[in-house]
């Protein structure tokens, strides 16, 4: 059996990691509200919640389950995702002094920031200590 790359096993906990969260989120908080009519207060341990961010959670975790067996695919993941944190994280920091709502859809806090600075961190850590060239493969060939 291969070993796992760093952005495989990345790909694969935080996959399954957010998709747990996504779902469990529908049943403190499955408000689709928008604008001024976001819900916010609920949360799920720290983090602020609402039906949009439980979606995110989903489909983020889902593309990480889905690429988690691809070396260059989880790696492409990894960096990307990292990337898109980087951006939701300054973003954050500028909706905090904004209502705590994210483009008007998500509400945050500090624990959230926190959360996707970790994210965007570990993240492109886990793509760029992945090779973007797999390792050859030593396994004999059936004659």
């Amino acid at each position: 059996m291969a070993r796992r790359t760093p952005a495989q096993l990345y790909a694969l906990i935080f996959g399954a990691v957010l998709v747990v969260v996504g779902v469990l989120g529908f049943f403190v908080e499955p408000s689709f509200s928008v604008g001024d009519e976001v819900v916010k207060g609920e949360e799920l341990l720290l983090f602020e919640i609402n039906g949009w961010h439980n979606v995110v959670h989903l489909v983020t975790g889902a593309i990480g389950l889905a690429v988690a067996g691809s070396v260059l695919a989880s790696r492409t993941y990894c960096l990307a995702y990292g990337g898109v944190y980087v951006v939701v994280l300054v973003l954050g920091l500028v909706a905090l002094d904004d209502r705590d709502v994210l483009l008007k859809l998500i509400p945050i806090n500090g624990a959230d920031n926190v959360l996707h600075a970790v994210l965007a961190v570990t993240g492109i850590g886990a793509g760029l200590a992945t090779p973007a060239q797999p390792a050859p493969t030593t396994m004999a060939r059936a004659a």
